[in-house]
């Protein structure tokens, strides 16, 4: 329960202090509120933990602050002090939602008893709505290969329209673009989907080992092979192969790789009985493989074997578009796994998000949303100094959010001015004089 807290809303100046110690005894976190009106902001459907309220309190009292915050999530925790004349009121909030109440006077090991198992009622709860969300994700293209721009929704369609089919694909992206999370939704939303999905990345694997985990050996194949072996591709049987970084294959593996495919059979080391593969593959590669087998780097008939279809992943940097809204989609994901409130995203953030290269494609994103939701943020990249002391004041905050708009505008343009002054909303001079400040170049283009 180290990540859980209670949120203890009372005005009484005396016994909420001595409620916090309490809490802080039995190693629980605690945040204290004077007010429920301090309180409602901090209330989420994310909130990992339980609400510990007063009844009687001035302002909004505490049955007034459980239907708010039950409206925020029915199912969160909210444990009601009362005073002795308050049960009867006590017992109608339970039946409008409420988890327990505890009737004053009490010993403090009452409250912390009913809030720990509070706390692990919620645990489950949101347990439950990670699993609830992956399996949704499981079944929704949309959702796995988030973005709105036309060539994110044209590769969704080449999947949709490859998924139900037999034939192999050539998956083309740079490092970090999503190439397995395209393998396997043509895994999942195809026919074979209640079989193996076997991941193979070419470019780990040793190659003096390599054909035994591929093919498979027999017992007594070699010194130390003393009982049979299933390999990668026979494991597969009915499934999909997915064979990554294929451009790191050395020539040699390739050829016998080719006969497999043509084939669709497979002979363990050490047999010569060839075993039928029922398997789809789907290979992927950041190198351009066409100009790899013109190199010689790669074998022609292998390429054109598996290039029956190709699906190219384009790099995070030409769908700015889509940059806010995958980011999002992935702190969503990071907040359930790490069972933390997500921050509320800015336009600044925004704005450095989409100004930004993104060398490592969706990976790096990944990487950023989960520092964000763990209340790492630094900026975009992990290298950059902390801010010095104060430099979060008001102007140095609005400086960086224009630079960030400006260069994200810029980018757009193509460095083009009068297009970026235009869509900004400025005059020329305006735009100048903000570029001058900033120490921003671009191609002044009239």
């Amino acid at each position: 329960m180290s990540d859980a807290r209670i949120l203890l809303v009372d005005d009484d100046d005396d016994l909420r202090p001595a409620l916090v110690q309490g809490f802080e005894i039995e190693d629980l976190a605690v945040i204290a509120y004077r007010s429920a009106e301090d309180a409602l902001p901090d209330i989420s459907r994310e909130l990992y933990g339980c609400i510990v309220t007063d009844i009687r309190m001035a302002g909004m009292d505490g049955m007034d602050f459980m239907r708010r915050c039950l409206e925020i999530d029915p199912a969160l925790p909210v444990v009601l002090i009362t005073g002795h004349g308050e049960v009867a009121l006590a017992v109608q909030a339970m039946r409008d939602g409420a988890y327990d109440f505890i009737e004053k006077p009490f010993p403090v090991h009452r409250l912390t008893s009913v809030v720990r198992r509070a706390i692990e009622k919620r645990r489950l709860v949101l347990e439950n709505r990670v699993l609830r969300e992956t399996l949704d994700a499981s079944g929704n293209l949309e959702t796995r290969l988030v973005g709105r721009n036309p060539a994110m929704r044209r590769l969704r369609e080449e999947i949709a329209a490859l998924a139900g089919t037999d034939a192999d694909v050539l998956i083309l992206g740079e490092t970090g673009s999503g190439k397995e999370v395209v393998a396997r939704a043509l895994h999942d939303f195809g026919d074979r989907s209640q079989a193996n999905f076997v991941a193979i990345n070419c470019g780990a694997l040793p190659k003096d080992i390599f054909e035994s985990e591929l093919f498979g050996h027999e017992a007594g194949a070699f010194t130390g092979a003393q009982k049979l072996r299933i390999g990668k591709l026979e494991h597969a049987d009915g499934g999909t192969v997915f064979l990554d970084e294929i451009e790191s294959m050395p020539l040699d593996l390739q050829v016998k790789l080719l006969r497999a495919i043509e084939h669709r059979t497979v002979e363990r080391l050490g047999s010569n009985r060839p075993i039928p593969l029922n398997v789809r593959f789907v290979a992927a590669s950041k190198a351009d493989l066409k100009a790899e087998s013109e190199a010689r780097r790669f074998r022609a008939d292998l390429f054109y074997r598996l290039n029956v279809a190709a699906l190219k992943i384009p790099p995070l940097r030409e769908r700015g578009d889509d940059i806010p809204l995958l980011f999002a989609h992935l702190a969503r994901e990071a907040r359930a796994r790490y069972r933390r409130d997500m921050p509320e995203m800015t336009p600044a953030l925004e704005a450095e998000l989409t100004a930004h290269d993104w060398p490592g494609n969706v990976r790096e994103l990944r990487n950023i949303a989960d520092r964000w939701v763990l209340g790492l943020w630094r900026g975009v990249s992990p290298d950059d100094p902390a801010p010095p002391d104060g430099a979060n004041v008001l102007a140095d905050r609005v400086a960086a959010f224009e630079r960030a708009v400006i260069e994200a505008e810029l980018k757009r343009h193509g460095g083009r001015q009068k297009e970026t002054y235009e869509a900004l909303g400025i005059s020329r001079k305006g735009l100048y004089d903000k570029m001058k400040k900033l120490g921003l170049g671009g191609r002044d283009d009239g």
